[in-house]
């Protein structure tokens, strides 16, 4: 590699690090867009500058339709569709991983690793793991994609016996690219790479829409230690720096959101929960308990005489896109002199910061927004607590009830605030399965109906 190509390589992995950086705030993540963006265009032109590649036309005509396509999506996708956005995103990443393996294994002499069945061992082992990690990614990016979109139940598929067959697909897996290695084999690599696929299936077909945003943030991890193996294969050193960043930022960020919800990694893989929502009538979810069920004008007038006031966001707000709405709530609140912020959980929605990023579309002042830590100790000298579309983080059953499959995760302390008006299609529980006795305090209004449909109504109450 030359000396100009190893510049612009490291020029380029400084902007994906300032990029990462700018990521971890909204208030920087514009820029840290744009450090990606141009990190990726100097990787590319350089790529194609480079002597390695013979025939520029070919890579251009492939980016071209993928620039297309991507610039489609980009302009039509729905702000609430990022979550399978991305899961799609990194399928499309380890099928790529699994296609270079393959090229690299069928004409070696190409990437100067050998000839056809006399490929370095080292490289061997390094198209073996970035095919197979590849594959798992694809696969289980699929089904998340599925399970987000709503094309495959919410619900964890369970079966006696999952956890011993995903372990011996595993064990087999590792055994094929010992075999491989061994044989270099084109039969044993297909074995390999459908041993993984398979498994990428197994693996996330357990987990409910409750572990969701891990299993998002895990995907993308896979999908970057698929691209640092075949870097290895490759000899290009941008490839296994970049994957290296994308894989250990998406394992963090992974222990980040097991963090928020009081699990470990492996109780998520082993022993995923949550459905989608249920549609219980409010009579059938109440039973003998009283209900306090209000309307707009209610919430309204509420809110309009209190002195401060913290919304809590969730993902049905996002699903019935009233972040609008509630943005011109709470200007006419603010106008009124009501101190107004927002609550955002770590793990609400179904992707690492899906509320931050909902809220930001909407222009709300990011100096409004804070985190489950910064204002949690608020609520007891709050007014009104207004849950919009959330349940499972907000449910005080995950700090009183032991036997709760939600029991430790921390939670937004919303029950302690005077008031708190619940914005709910029903009763019904949550995305964890669990009821939310929340729902039946004494200082709990429910305002059932669509969250957008009922801010609007809210906002013609206080005018």
């Amino acid at each position: 590699m030359d000396t100009f190509t190893s510049l612009s390589y490291l020029v380029s992995a400084v902007c994906f690090i300032m990029a990462l950086r700018g990521l971890s705030s909204p208030e920087t993540a514009r820029q840290g867009v744009v450090f990606g963006m141009a990190g990726m265009a100097l990787a590319i032109v350089t790529t194609l500058m480079s002597d390695t590649v013979e025939g520029i036309m070919l890579p251009l005509f492939g980016i071209a339709i993928g620039g297309v396509i991507g610039a489609t999506i980009a302009k039509k996708i729905d702000m609430r569709d990022l979550p399978q956005l991305m899961a799609g995103f990194h399928s499309l990443v380890g099928l790529a991983a699994v296609f270079v393996a393959m090229a690299a294994f069928f004409n070696p002499e190409a990437y100067g690793i050998g000839t056809v069945g006399n490929i370095k061992v080292g490289s061997l082992i390094e198209m073996g793991l970035g095919a197979a990690i590849g594959a798992i990614t694809f696969t289980g990016s699929i089904i998340a994609f599925g399970k987000l979109q709503g094309m495959i139940s919410g619900k964890p598929v369970v079966f006696n016996g999952q956890h011993k067959l995903n372990a011996a697909l595993g064990a087999a897996m590792l055994l094929l690219i010992f075999i491989f290695c061994g044989t270099q084999s084109t039969f044993v690599l297909l074995l390999l790479i459908a041993v993984a696929l398979a498994l990428g299936i197994l693996l996330i077909i357990p987990i409910g829409g409750a572990d969701m945003p891990v299993i998002v943030s895990m995907l993308n991890s896979y999908s970057g230690w698929a691209a640092a193996g075949i870097g290895f294969t490759l000899e290009n050193t941008l490839l296994i720096i970049t994957g290296a960043l994308v894989g250990a930022s998406g394992a963090i960020l992974s222990y980040i959101m097991c963090k928020g919800m009081n699990r470990s990694f492996m109780n998520v893989i082993l022993g995923g929960f949550g459905s989608d929502e249920a549609g219980a009538n409010p009579a059938d979810a109440a039973g003998d308990r009283p209900v306090k069920i209000g309307s707009a004008d209610d919430a309204g007038f509420i809110m309009k005489n209190a002195s401060s006031v913290i919304i809590i966001p969730g993902y049905g707000m996002a699903v019935a896109q009233a972040q609008h709405a509630v943005r011109e709530m709470a200007d006419i609140l603010k106008a009124e002199g009501i101190t107004v912020r927002y609550a955002i959980h770590p793990v609400a929605g179904r992707m690492p910061g899906h509320m931050n990023v909902l809220l930001a579309e909407a222009n709300v002042p990011y100096d409004e927004v804070l985190e489950l830590e910064d204002i949690n100790r608020d609520f007891s000298q709050t007014d009104v607590a207004f849950v919009i579309g959330a349940n499972d983080i907000t449910n005080p059953a995950a700090k009183t009830d032991p036997q709760s499959p939600i029991f430790g995760m921390p939670v937004l302390d919303v029950e302690k605030a005077k008031t708190v008006l619940f914005v709910k299609r029903s009763l019904g529980t949550g995305y964890a399965g669990v009821d939310n006795p929340l729902f039946f305090n004494e200082n709990t209004m429910m305002l059932l109906g669509d969250a957008k449909q009922m801010a609007e109504n809210i906002i013609k109450a206080m005018e």
